[in-house]
């Protein structure tokens, strides 16, 4: 039997792993803090805090994991990235490794990150390019990673490095549903001035490909992105066409782009195609019209909630007339 535990279940990308381990025959151990986020078929939720290092332990000889897949982190945007927290979460995932193989584990699989990366490399590659975080967030994400590198015992481990991604879920202040829902109330988008080129992948695409290396053999580095780069701009375009916006609504350079902003950031993706043999589903075209009719719907949603409640509190205040 293939057990897996898989942590932060209940984040953007967890959320989106635990079918595709499911339909790939594990038995599904889902861990977060806060409890399940919803009910999914084949899935057992577990509330834990990770951080509380007396807790893991016992959790994992209940389980009795073969495979482990941790995607949690301290992960808030506009914080993350500097934030003292990264330090907490490296030493909790160096305990929870070692936790794992004493409970008899026998795969792990990390989320790191392209932040890890020297970015003013052409293409960031596993084995070509140097790291040289620029970030609490990037550097503690590679010594974490440089740790699973080398796993107590005879563990067999893998370092996911996701680029960028966007997808239903996200965060509302991030980039692609900012965009999205300024415009869809009408309201301008602003934006830096869009120049730079980044390497998006749906974030099913990228929980996807999580779980096609948990269940496979290919050890170490691999970078999980798309392998093709689009301006920010040209992407920011194709939302607005995909919500039906005139691009006159856009404002690039209304926003500062941050001091160090990279002008380029892509994945060499050969080992996720070629080893993990891995190919993503989803075009960044029709990734982004199906991330901005989700918004949209939920948008719809909200305003319906509106609608009823002040229907109900006009009637409430009527009916004490």
């Amino acid at each position: 039997m293939k057990r897996v535990i898989v942590t932060g279940a209940s984040g953007w990308i967890g959320s989106h792993a635990l079918p595709f381990l499911v339909e790939r025959g594990f038995e599904v151990h889902a861990v977060a803090n806060c409890g399940a986020s919803a009910p999914a078929q084949g899935v057992d939720w577990h509330r834990l805090d990770l951080l509380d290092e007396s807790a893991v332990m016992p959790m994992l000889e209940r389980v009795r994991p073969t495979h482990l897949l941790h995607l949690a982190w301290y992960a808030e945007p506009g914080k993350y990235q500097m934030s003292e927290q990264n330090y907490v979460w490296c030493r909790a995932g160096i305990d929870l490794l070692r936790a794992f193989a004493a409970a008899g584990g026998r795969r792990a699989v990390f989320a790191g990150s392209c932040f890890e990366y020297d970015h003013s490399a052409d293409v960031c590659s596993e084995t070509d390019t140097r790291c040289a975080p620029t970030t609490r967030y990037g550097a503690c994400k590679l010594a974490l990673s440089q740790v699973v590198s080398r796993p107590p015992g005879d563990l067999s481990t893998a370092w996911g490095r996701i680029f960028y991604l966007y997808g239903p879920g996200e965060h509302p202040s991030r980039l692609v549903p900012s965009v999205i829902g300024s415009l869809l109330r009408d309201k301008p988008a602003r934006c830096t001035h869009g120049r730079q080129l980044r390497d998006y992948l749906h974030v099913a695409d990228v929980a996807s490909a999580f779980a096609a290396i948990v269940d496979g053999e290919v050890e170490g580095l691999v970078n999980i992105g798309s392998g093709e780069e689009v301006t920010v701009r040209a992407l920011v375009e194709m939302i607005a066409d995909a919500v039906g916006a005139p691009r006159s609504m856009l404002e690039f350079g209304a926003i500062t782009a941050a001091p160090g902003d990279s002008p380029r950031v892509v994945a060499d993706i050969r080992r996720l195609r070629d080893e993990v043999d891995f190919r993503p589903r989803w075009a960044l075209g029709d990734g982004v019209a199906q991330t901005v009719e989700w918004w949209r719907s939920r948008e719809s949603l909200a305003s319906e909630h509106s609608r009823n409640k002040a229907i109900s509190s006009a009637t409430g205040s009527n009916s004490t007339r």
